[in-house]
């Protein structure tokens, strides 16, 4: 048994790993060149927020592709939505001879929730959760763009990210306000703020992608739930997320999003760059 094979959270083999991460950045390279291409990167006022998960790990070679496609979501979004994405490192590949200086076991936990339910076989990389209901994988790029002609067709309820700034004291933090209206049709949902680089760089020196020089877009630091949204009030909660040591405050985003408990759908997401 490979190290990869006994890594927390992977019940399959690592070839059955890498043969469903090699489908998903097929169509993911698909999608960009059906859906992606050659639209604007001005983000239309009527555009609705949709949520991109990414889960990724510095230590998985098919990786890189969709961590660049990843960044083309980020600055060219699809017609009538304003994509919001998150790169969320996990750790399981952390021990296959390079350690993602961005990965972390919450971002490994949080995948887990989503394979159990969604009720998906195992965790994988690179694996994209759209609006925390389904996940790209094998397909065609005609059938992703459906799933995101579904996604806006739900609607959304406001979310604002109405103040956030940085405190330079020991440690630094960064305080914020966010605001949520409660006009939703469930009881159980749940109001997170992310603390994210904007954007990260790593040379990787050992391991499936040694020798490559890496980049990665709006990689999470910090995964906090704040509150809970109950039906028919509105949320109006501040926030305080610590910087890591030697972060640096221009290099930052907030991202804001309310999540039917389980976790669901992705009721409302809000960006905000510091």
């Amino acid at each position: 048994m490979t190290a990869n094979d006994r890594c927390q959270g992977v019940t399959s083999t690592l070839s059955v790993i890498r043969l469903v991460a090699c489908s998903t950045t097929l169509l993911i390279m698909g999608i960009s060149a059906m859906a992606w291409a050659g639209h604007s990167a001005e983000t239309r006022t009527d555009a609705l927020p949709v949520l991109v998960e990414l889960f990724t790990s510095e230590g998985c070679s098919t990786c890189p592709p969709t961590d660049a496609m990843l960044e083309q979501m980020d600055t060219q979004p699809l017609p009538g939505a304003q994509l919001i994405v998150l790169s969320e490192h996990v750790d399981y590949w952390d021990h296959d001879g390079w350690k993602d200086p961005y990965s972390s076991s919450s971002a490994t936990d949080r995948q887990k929730e989503y394979v159990r339910a969604l009720g998906l076989n195992t965790v994988y990389t690179p694996q994209i959760i759209v609006d925390g209901t389904s996940e790209l994988q094998r397909g065609d790029p005609e059938r992703a763009k459906q799933q995101f002609q579904k996604v806006l067709a739900a609607g959304k309820i406001p979310v604002r990210i109405t103040s956030a700034s940085v405190e330079t004291r020991t440690p630094a933090v960064v305080r914020g306000r966010i605001e949520v209206d409660g006009n939703f049709e469930k009881n159980n949902a749940d109001i997170f703020v992310v603390l994210a680089l904007d954007h990260a760089e790593s040379q990787v020196l050992r391991g499936e992608n040694g020798g490559k020089h890496l980049r990665h877009v709006a990689v999470v630091q910090e995964l906090k739930r704040i509150a809970k949204l109950e039906k028919g009030k509105n949320v109006s909660r501040d926030f305080e997320l610590k910087l890591k040591p030697g972060t640096d405050p221009a290099n930052l985003r907030i991202v804001a999003f309310v999540q039917e408990t389980g976790p669901g759908r992705v009721l409302g997401v809000a960006l905000r760059k510091l």
